[in-house]
């Protein structure tokens, strides 16, 4: 994906185009800095205009919201009747995983200096960095939600196939006591898949079970922040090209070269790039 966005207005849930430094809203927040969206003033006469500062899209954060742990493979309990031998996604998901991503960590490896965090027994076949956020954008195999189009911000661009899900492998980043992880959205929940109004609104979860739980997190994401199930963090959207590199991205392919998202990224960077030359041209040239 390209490091330059465009700002769209949505109804629910709009990504913010900031100016400078976003600073927190309340102690504890991340201070997130960005590039100026703002347009530079005219020049005066026989000065040439600077460059426009590049634009990036910035979502809202989630604030002080509780995590629960969840993994791969993991089989039902009376506490969580839903086994994760598949996703919301992906009825092969452990499969195509590599295998039960043991949360013991007695049997991961978890090393901040070789950016290791995994389980032992095998290398992942997919990003072991992953999530779930209690939305599911699709009804079926040909249907999406009817609200799904008005609700998710990047809808509309991708301009998705019937029943073909635009939450999948959407990036997040996480923060938590100063530090910052990314992962990627593999699945739905903790206990509901309904939840809009918090994933892409201002509500805060529904469910009460868990403490409210919103966001539950991978035993890589767990053993990256050192946190325990319960504990609260932030988190928001980010776009693909906003992730820097980290252990996040050292297993596993972020798009699988047979989606047909591909050609919907395709569509979109040829968008970019039709407003970035439009742009271009209106600018005066210097006298």
């Amino acid at each position: 994906m390209p490091r330059f966005f465009v700002s769209m207005v949505l109804l629910v849930g709009s990504p913010l185009l900031v100016t400078g430094d976003l600073r927190a809203q309340s102690p504890g927040m991340p201070k997130v800095v960005v590039p100026t969206g703002a347009r530079a003033p005219a020049p005066q006469r026989g000065q040439v205009r600077p460059p426009e500062p590049v634009t990036r899209t910035v979502y809202p954060w989630k604030t002080h919201v509780t995590s629960t742990i969840f993994w791969i493979g993991e089989q039902p309990t009376q506490n969580n009747p839903t086994p994760n031998c598949k996703s919301s996604w992906d009825v092969a998901w452990a499969i195509n995983f590599g295998g039960y991503d043991d949360p013991n960590p007695g049997n991961r490896i978890a090393n901040h200096t070789t950016g290791e965090f995994r389980p032992k027994a095998f290398i992942p076949k997919l990003n072991p960095f992953y999530i779930a956020l209690p939305y599911n954008d699709v009804i079926n195999y040909n249907t999406h939600k009817p609200e799904a189009s008005r609700i998710i911000p990047w809808f509309s661009r991708l301009r998705p196939l019937p029943g073909k899900t635009v939450c999948k492998g959407r990036w997040i980043q996480i923060f938590h006591k100063g530090r910052s992880c990314y992962a990627q959205w593999e699945d739905c929940g903790p206990w509901v898949t309904d939840d809009w109004e918090y994933v892409f609104g201002n509500k805060p979860p529904k469910t009460r079970q868990n403490g409210a739980a919103g966001i539950d997190l991978s035993p890589s994401v767990r053993d990256f922040f050192g946190l325990s199930s319960g504990e609260k963090v932030h988190w928001r959207f980010v776009e693909a090209g906003q992730v820097p590199y980290g252990p996040w991205k050292k297993y596993g392919t972020q798009v699988a070269a047979n989606d047909p998202d591909i050609e919907a990224q395709r569509r979109y960077l040829e968008y970019l790039r039709k407003l970035r030359d439009e742009e271009f041209m209106k600018r005066p040239l210097p006298r």
